[in-house]
C-alpha cells in the first residue's frame, strides 16, 4: 500500500504516523463476520465495531492523535472542543491521559449518557443552542481567551489522519487474511471518520447519512458544499452536522466517495440487528452504514465489504425504543 499518496492536502503517511502515535492507548478493534449479516445482504460483510473503542466510539483516535500532536510548551493552557457527544468524549479522555485541561461546548439536548461521560472524564461543560447559536464562534472566544487550542470534530488534518487508522487497520486485518474488500460503508456528520477512511484503506468508499441531515450527500452529488436544509428531530445526534467543511469535501470528493440516506425506520432495525443477532449495542448514528447494507439502499450482494459501526453510546429510552419499533 502506497505511503504517499495525496487526497486534498492529507497524505496517508500522515495516518500512518497516526497508527504509530495512538498505538498501545487506543484499541485496535477487531474485525467482525456474521453468518446472519450476510444472509441478509448477499454479501460477504467484515464490521469494524467501534462501539467497543476506548470512550465508546471511533472519535478517541483522532482526539488523541492531535492532542498528542500539541507541543508541550502548548499543553498547559489545555483544549477547547465542539460536539454532540462522541468526540467530546473522545477529547475529554485523551485531555485525562495527557495532563490536559479541557472545555467542551456540547448542544444542550446532547444525550444524557454521553454528557456525564464528558464530565466524568474531568472536561468542563459549556452548553448551546445548535439551531441557534453558532459552536465554532462560542468555542473560538473560549479558547482565545485562555491561550487553548480549539480541537475541531473534523475540520482538521491530524483528526481526520487519527480517524482514518480505523480504515488503515480494516485493510491491514484483511490482508492477513488474504482477503481484499471490494468498498466500504461509513457513516457521515461532517466526514472526518469518512475522509480518514477514504485515506487509510484507499477503498471504494460510500458514506451513509440519516434522512434530513445528507448535506454530504447532497455536496458531493452537486459538486459543490451544501448545507442541510431543514434540520429536524433525528436519533442519530451523532450526525447533525449542518455543513462539511472543505477539507473533508474536498477529499470526499477526490476520492469519488458517494452517499446514500436511511430512514428513522432503517436505522432502528439495524439498532436492532446489531443487538440481536451481533450483540452489540450499537447507537443510531453509529448503525448507519449497517442499515444503509440491511435496507437494500447500497447493493453489497456478491461484495466483500467493510462496514464500520462508529459508537455504541447511546441512551437507555432511545436504546430501548429501537428495539420495539423494530419488533
Amino acid at each position: 500500500m502506497p505511503e504517499v499518496t495525496v487526497f486534498s492536502g492529507v497524505l496517508q503517511s500522515e495516518v500512518v504516523e497516526a497508527a504509530a502515535r495512538i498505538k498501545g492507548v487506543a484499541t485496535r478493534t477487531p474485525l467482525l463476520t456474521s453468518a446472519a449479516l450476510d444472509a441478509a445482504t448477499g454479501g460477504r460483510i467484515f464490521l469494524k465495531p467501534e462501539c467497543l473503542q476506548r470512550t465508546g466510539s471511533f472519535k478517541f483516535r483522532g482526539a488523541y492523535n492531535r492532542l498528542a500532536a500539541i507541543p508541550l510548551e502548548n499543553r498547559a493552557a489545555g483544549v477547547v472542543a465542539f460536539s454532540s457527544g462522541n468526540h467530546a468524549q473522545g477529547v475529554a479522555l485523551a485531555a485525562k491521559l495527557l495532563g490536559m485541561p479541557a472545555a467542551i461546548v456540547m448542544p444542550s439536548d446532547a444525550p444524557a449518557l454521553k454528557v456525564a461521560r464528558t464530565r466524568g472524564h474531568g472536561a468542563e461543560v459549556i452548553f448551546y443552542d445548535r439551531l441557534s447559536e453558532d459552536r465554532d464562534a462560542i468555542a473560538g472566544a473560549i479558547a482565545a481567551s485562555r491561550g487553548a487550542t480549539i480541537v475541531p470534530p473534523f475540520n482538521d488534518r491530524h483528526v481526520i489522519a487519527g480517524q482514518g487508522t480505523a480504515g488503515l487497520e480494516a485493510v491491514q486485518d484483511l490482508a492477513a487474511m488474504g482477503i481484499t474488500a471490494d468498498m466500504a460503508i461509513v457513516c457521515c456528520g461532517g466526514g472526518g471518520l469518512a475522509s480518514g477512511f477514504a485515506i487509510g484503506s484507499q477503498l471504494p468508499l460510500t458514506i451513509v447519512e440519516p434522512e434530513g441531515y445528507d448535506d454530504v450527500c447532497r455536496s458531493l452529488a452537486a459538486g459543490t458544499i451544501l448545507p442541510v436544509e431543514n434540520p429536524g428531530p433525528t436519533r442519530c445526534d451523532a450526525l447533525q452536522t449542518l455543513r462539511m467543511a472543505d477539507l473533508t469535501y474536498n477529499i470526499l470528493s477526490a476520492h469519488g466517495a458517494r452517499g446514500v440516506t436511511v430512514s428513522e425506520a432503517e436505522v432502528a432495525r439495524a439498532v436492532a440487528f446489531a443487538f440481536n443477532e451481533l450483540k452489540l449495542v450499537v447507537e443510531p448514528g453509529g448503525s448507519v452504514a449497517l442499515a444503509a447494507a440491511l435496507s437494500g439502499k447500497v447493493d453489497v450482494s456478491g461484495k466483500t465489504v467493510v462496514i464500520i459501526l462508529s459508537g455504541g453510546n447511546v441512551d437507555a429510552a432511545v436504546f430501548c425504543a429501537c428495539l420495539a419499533e423494530a419488533t
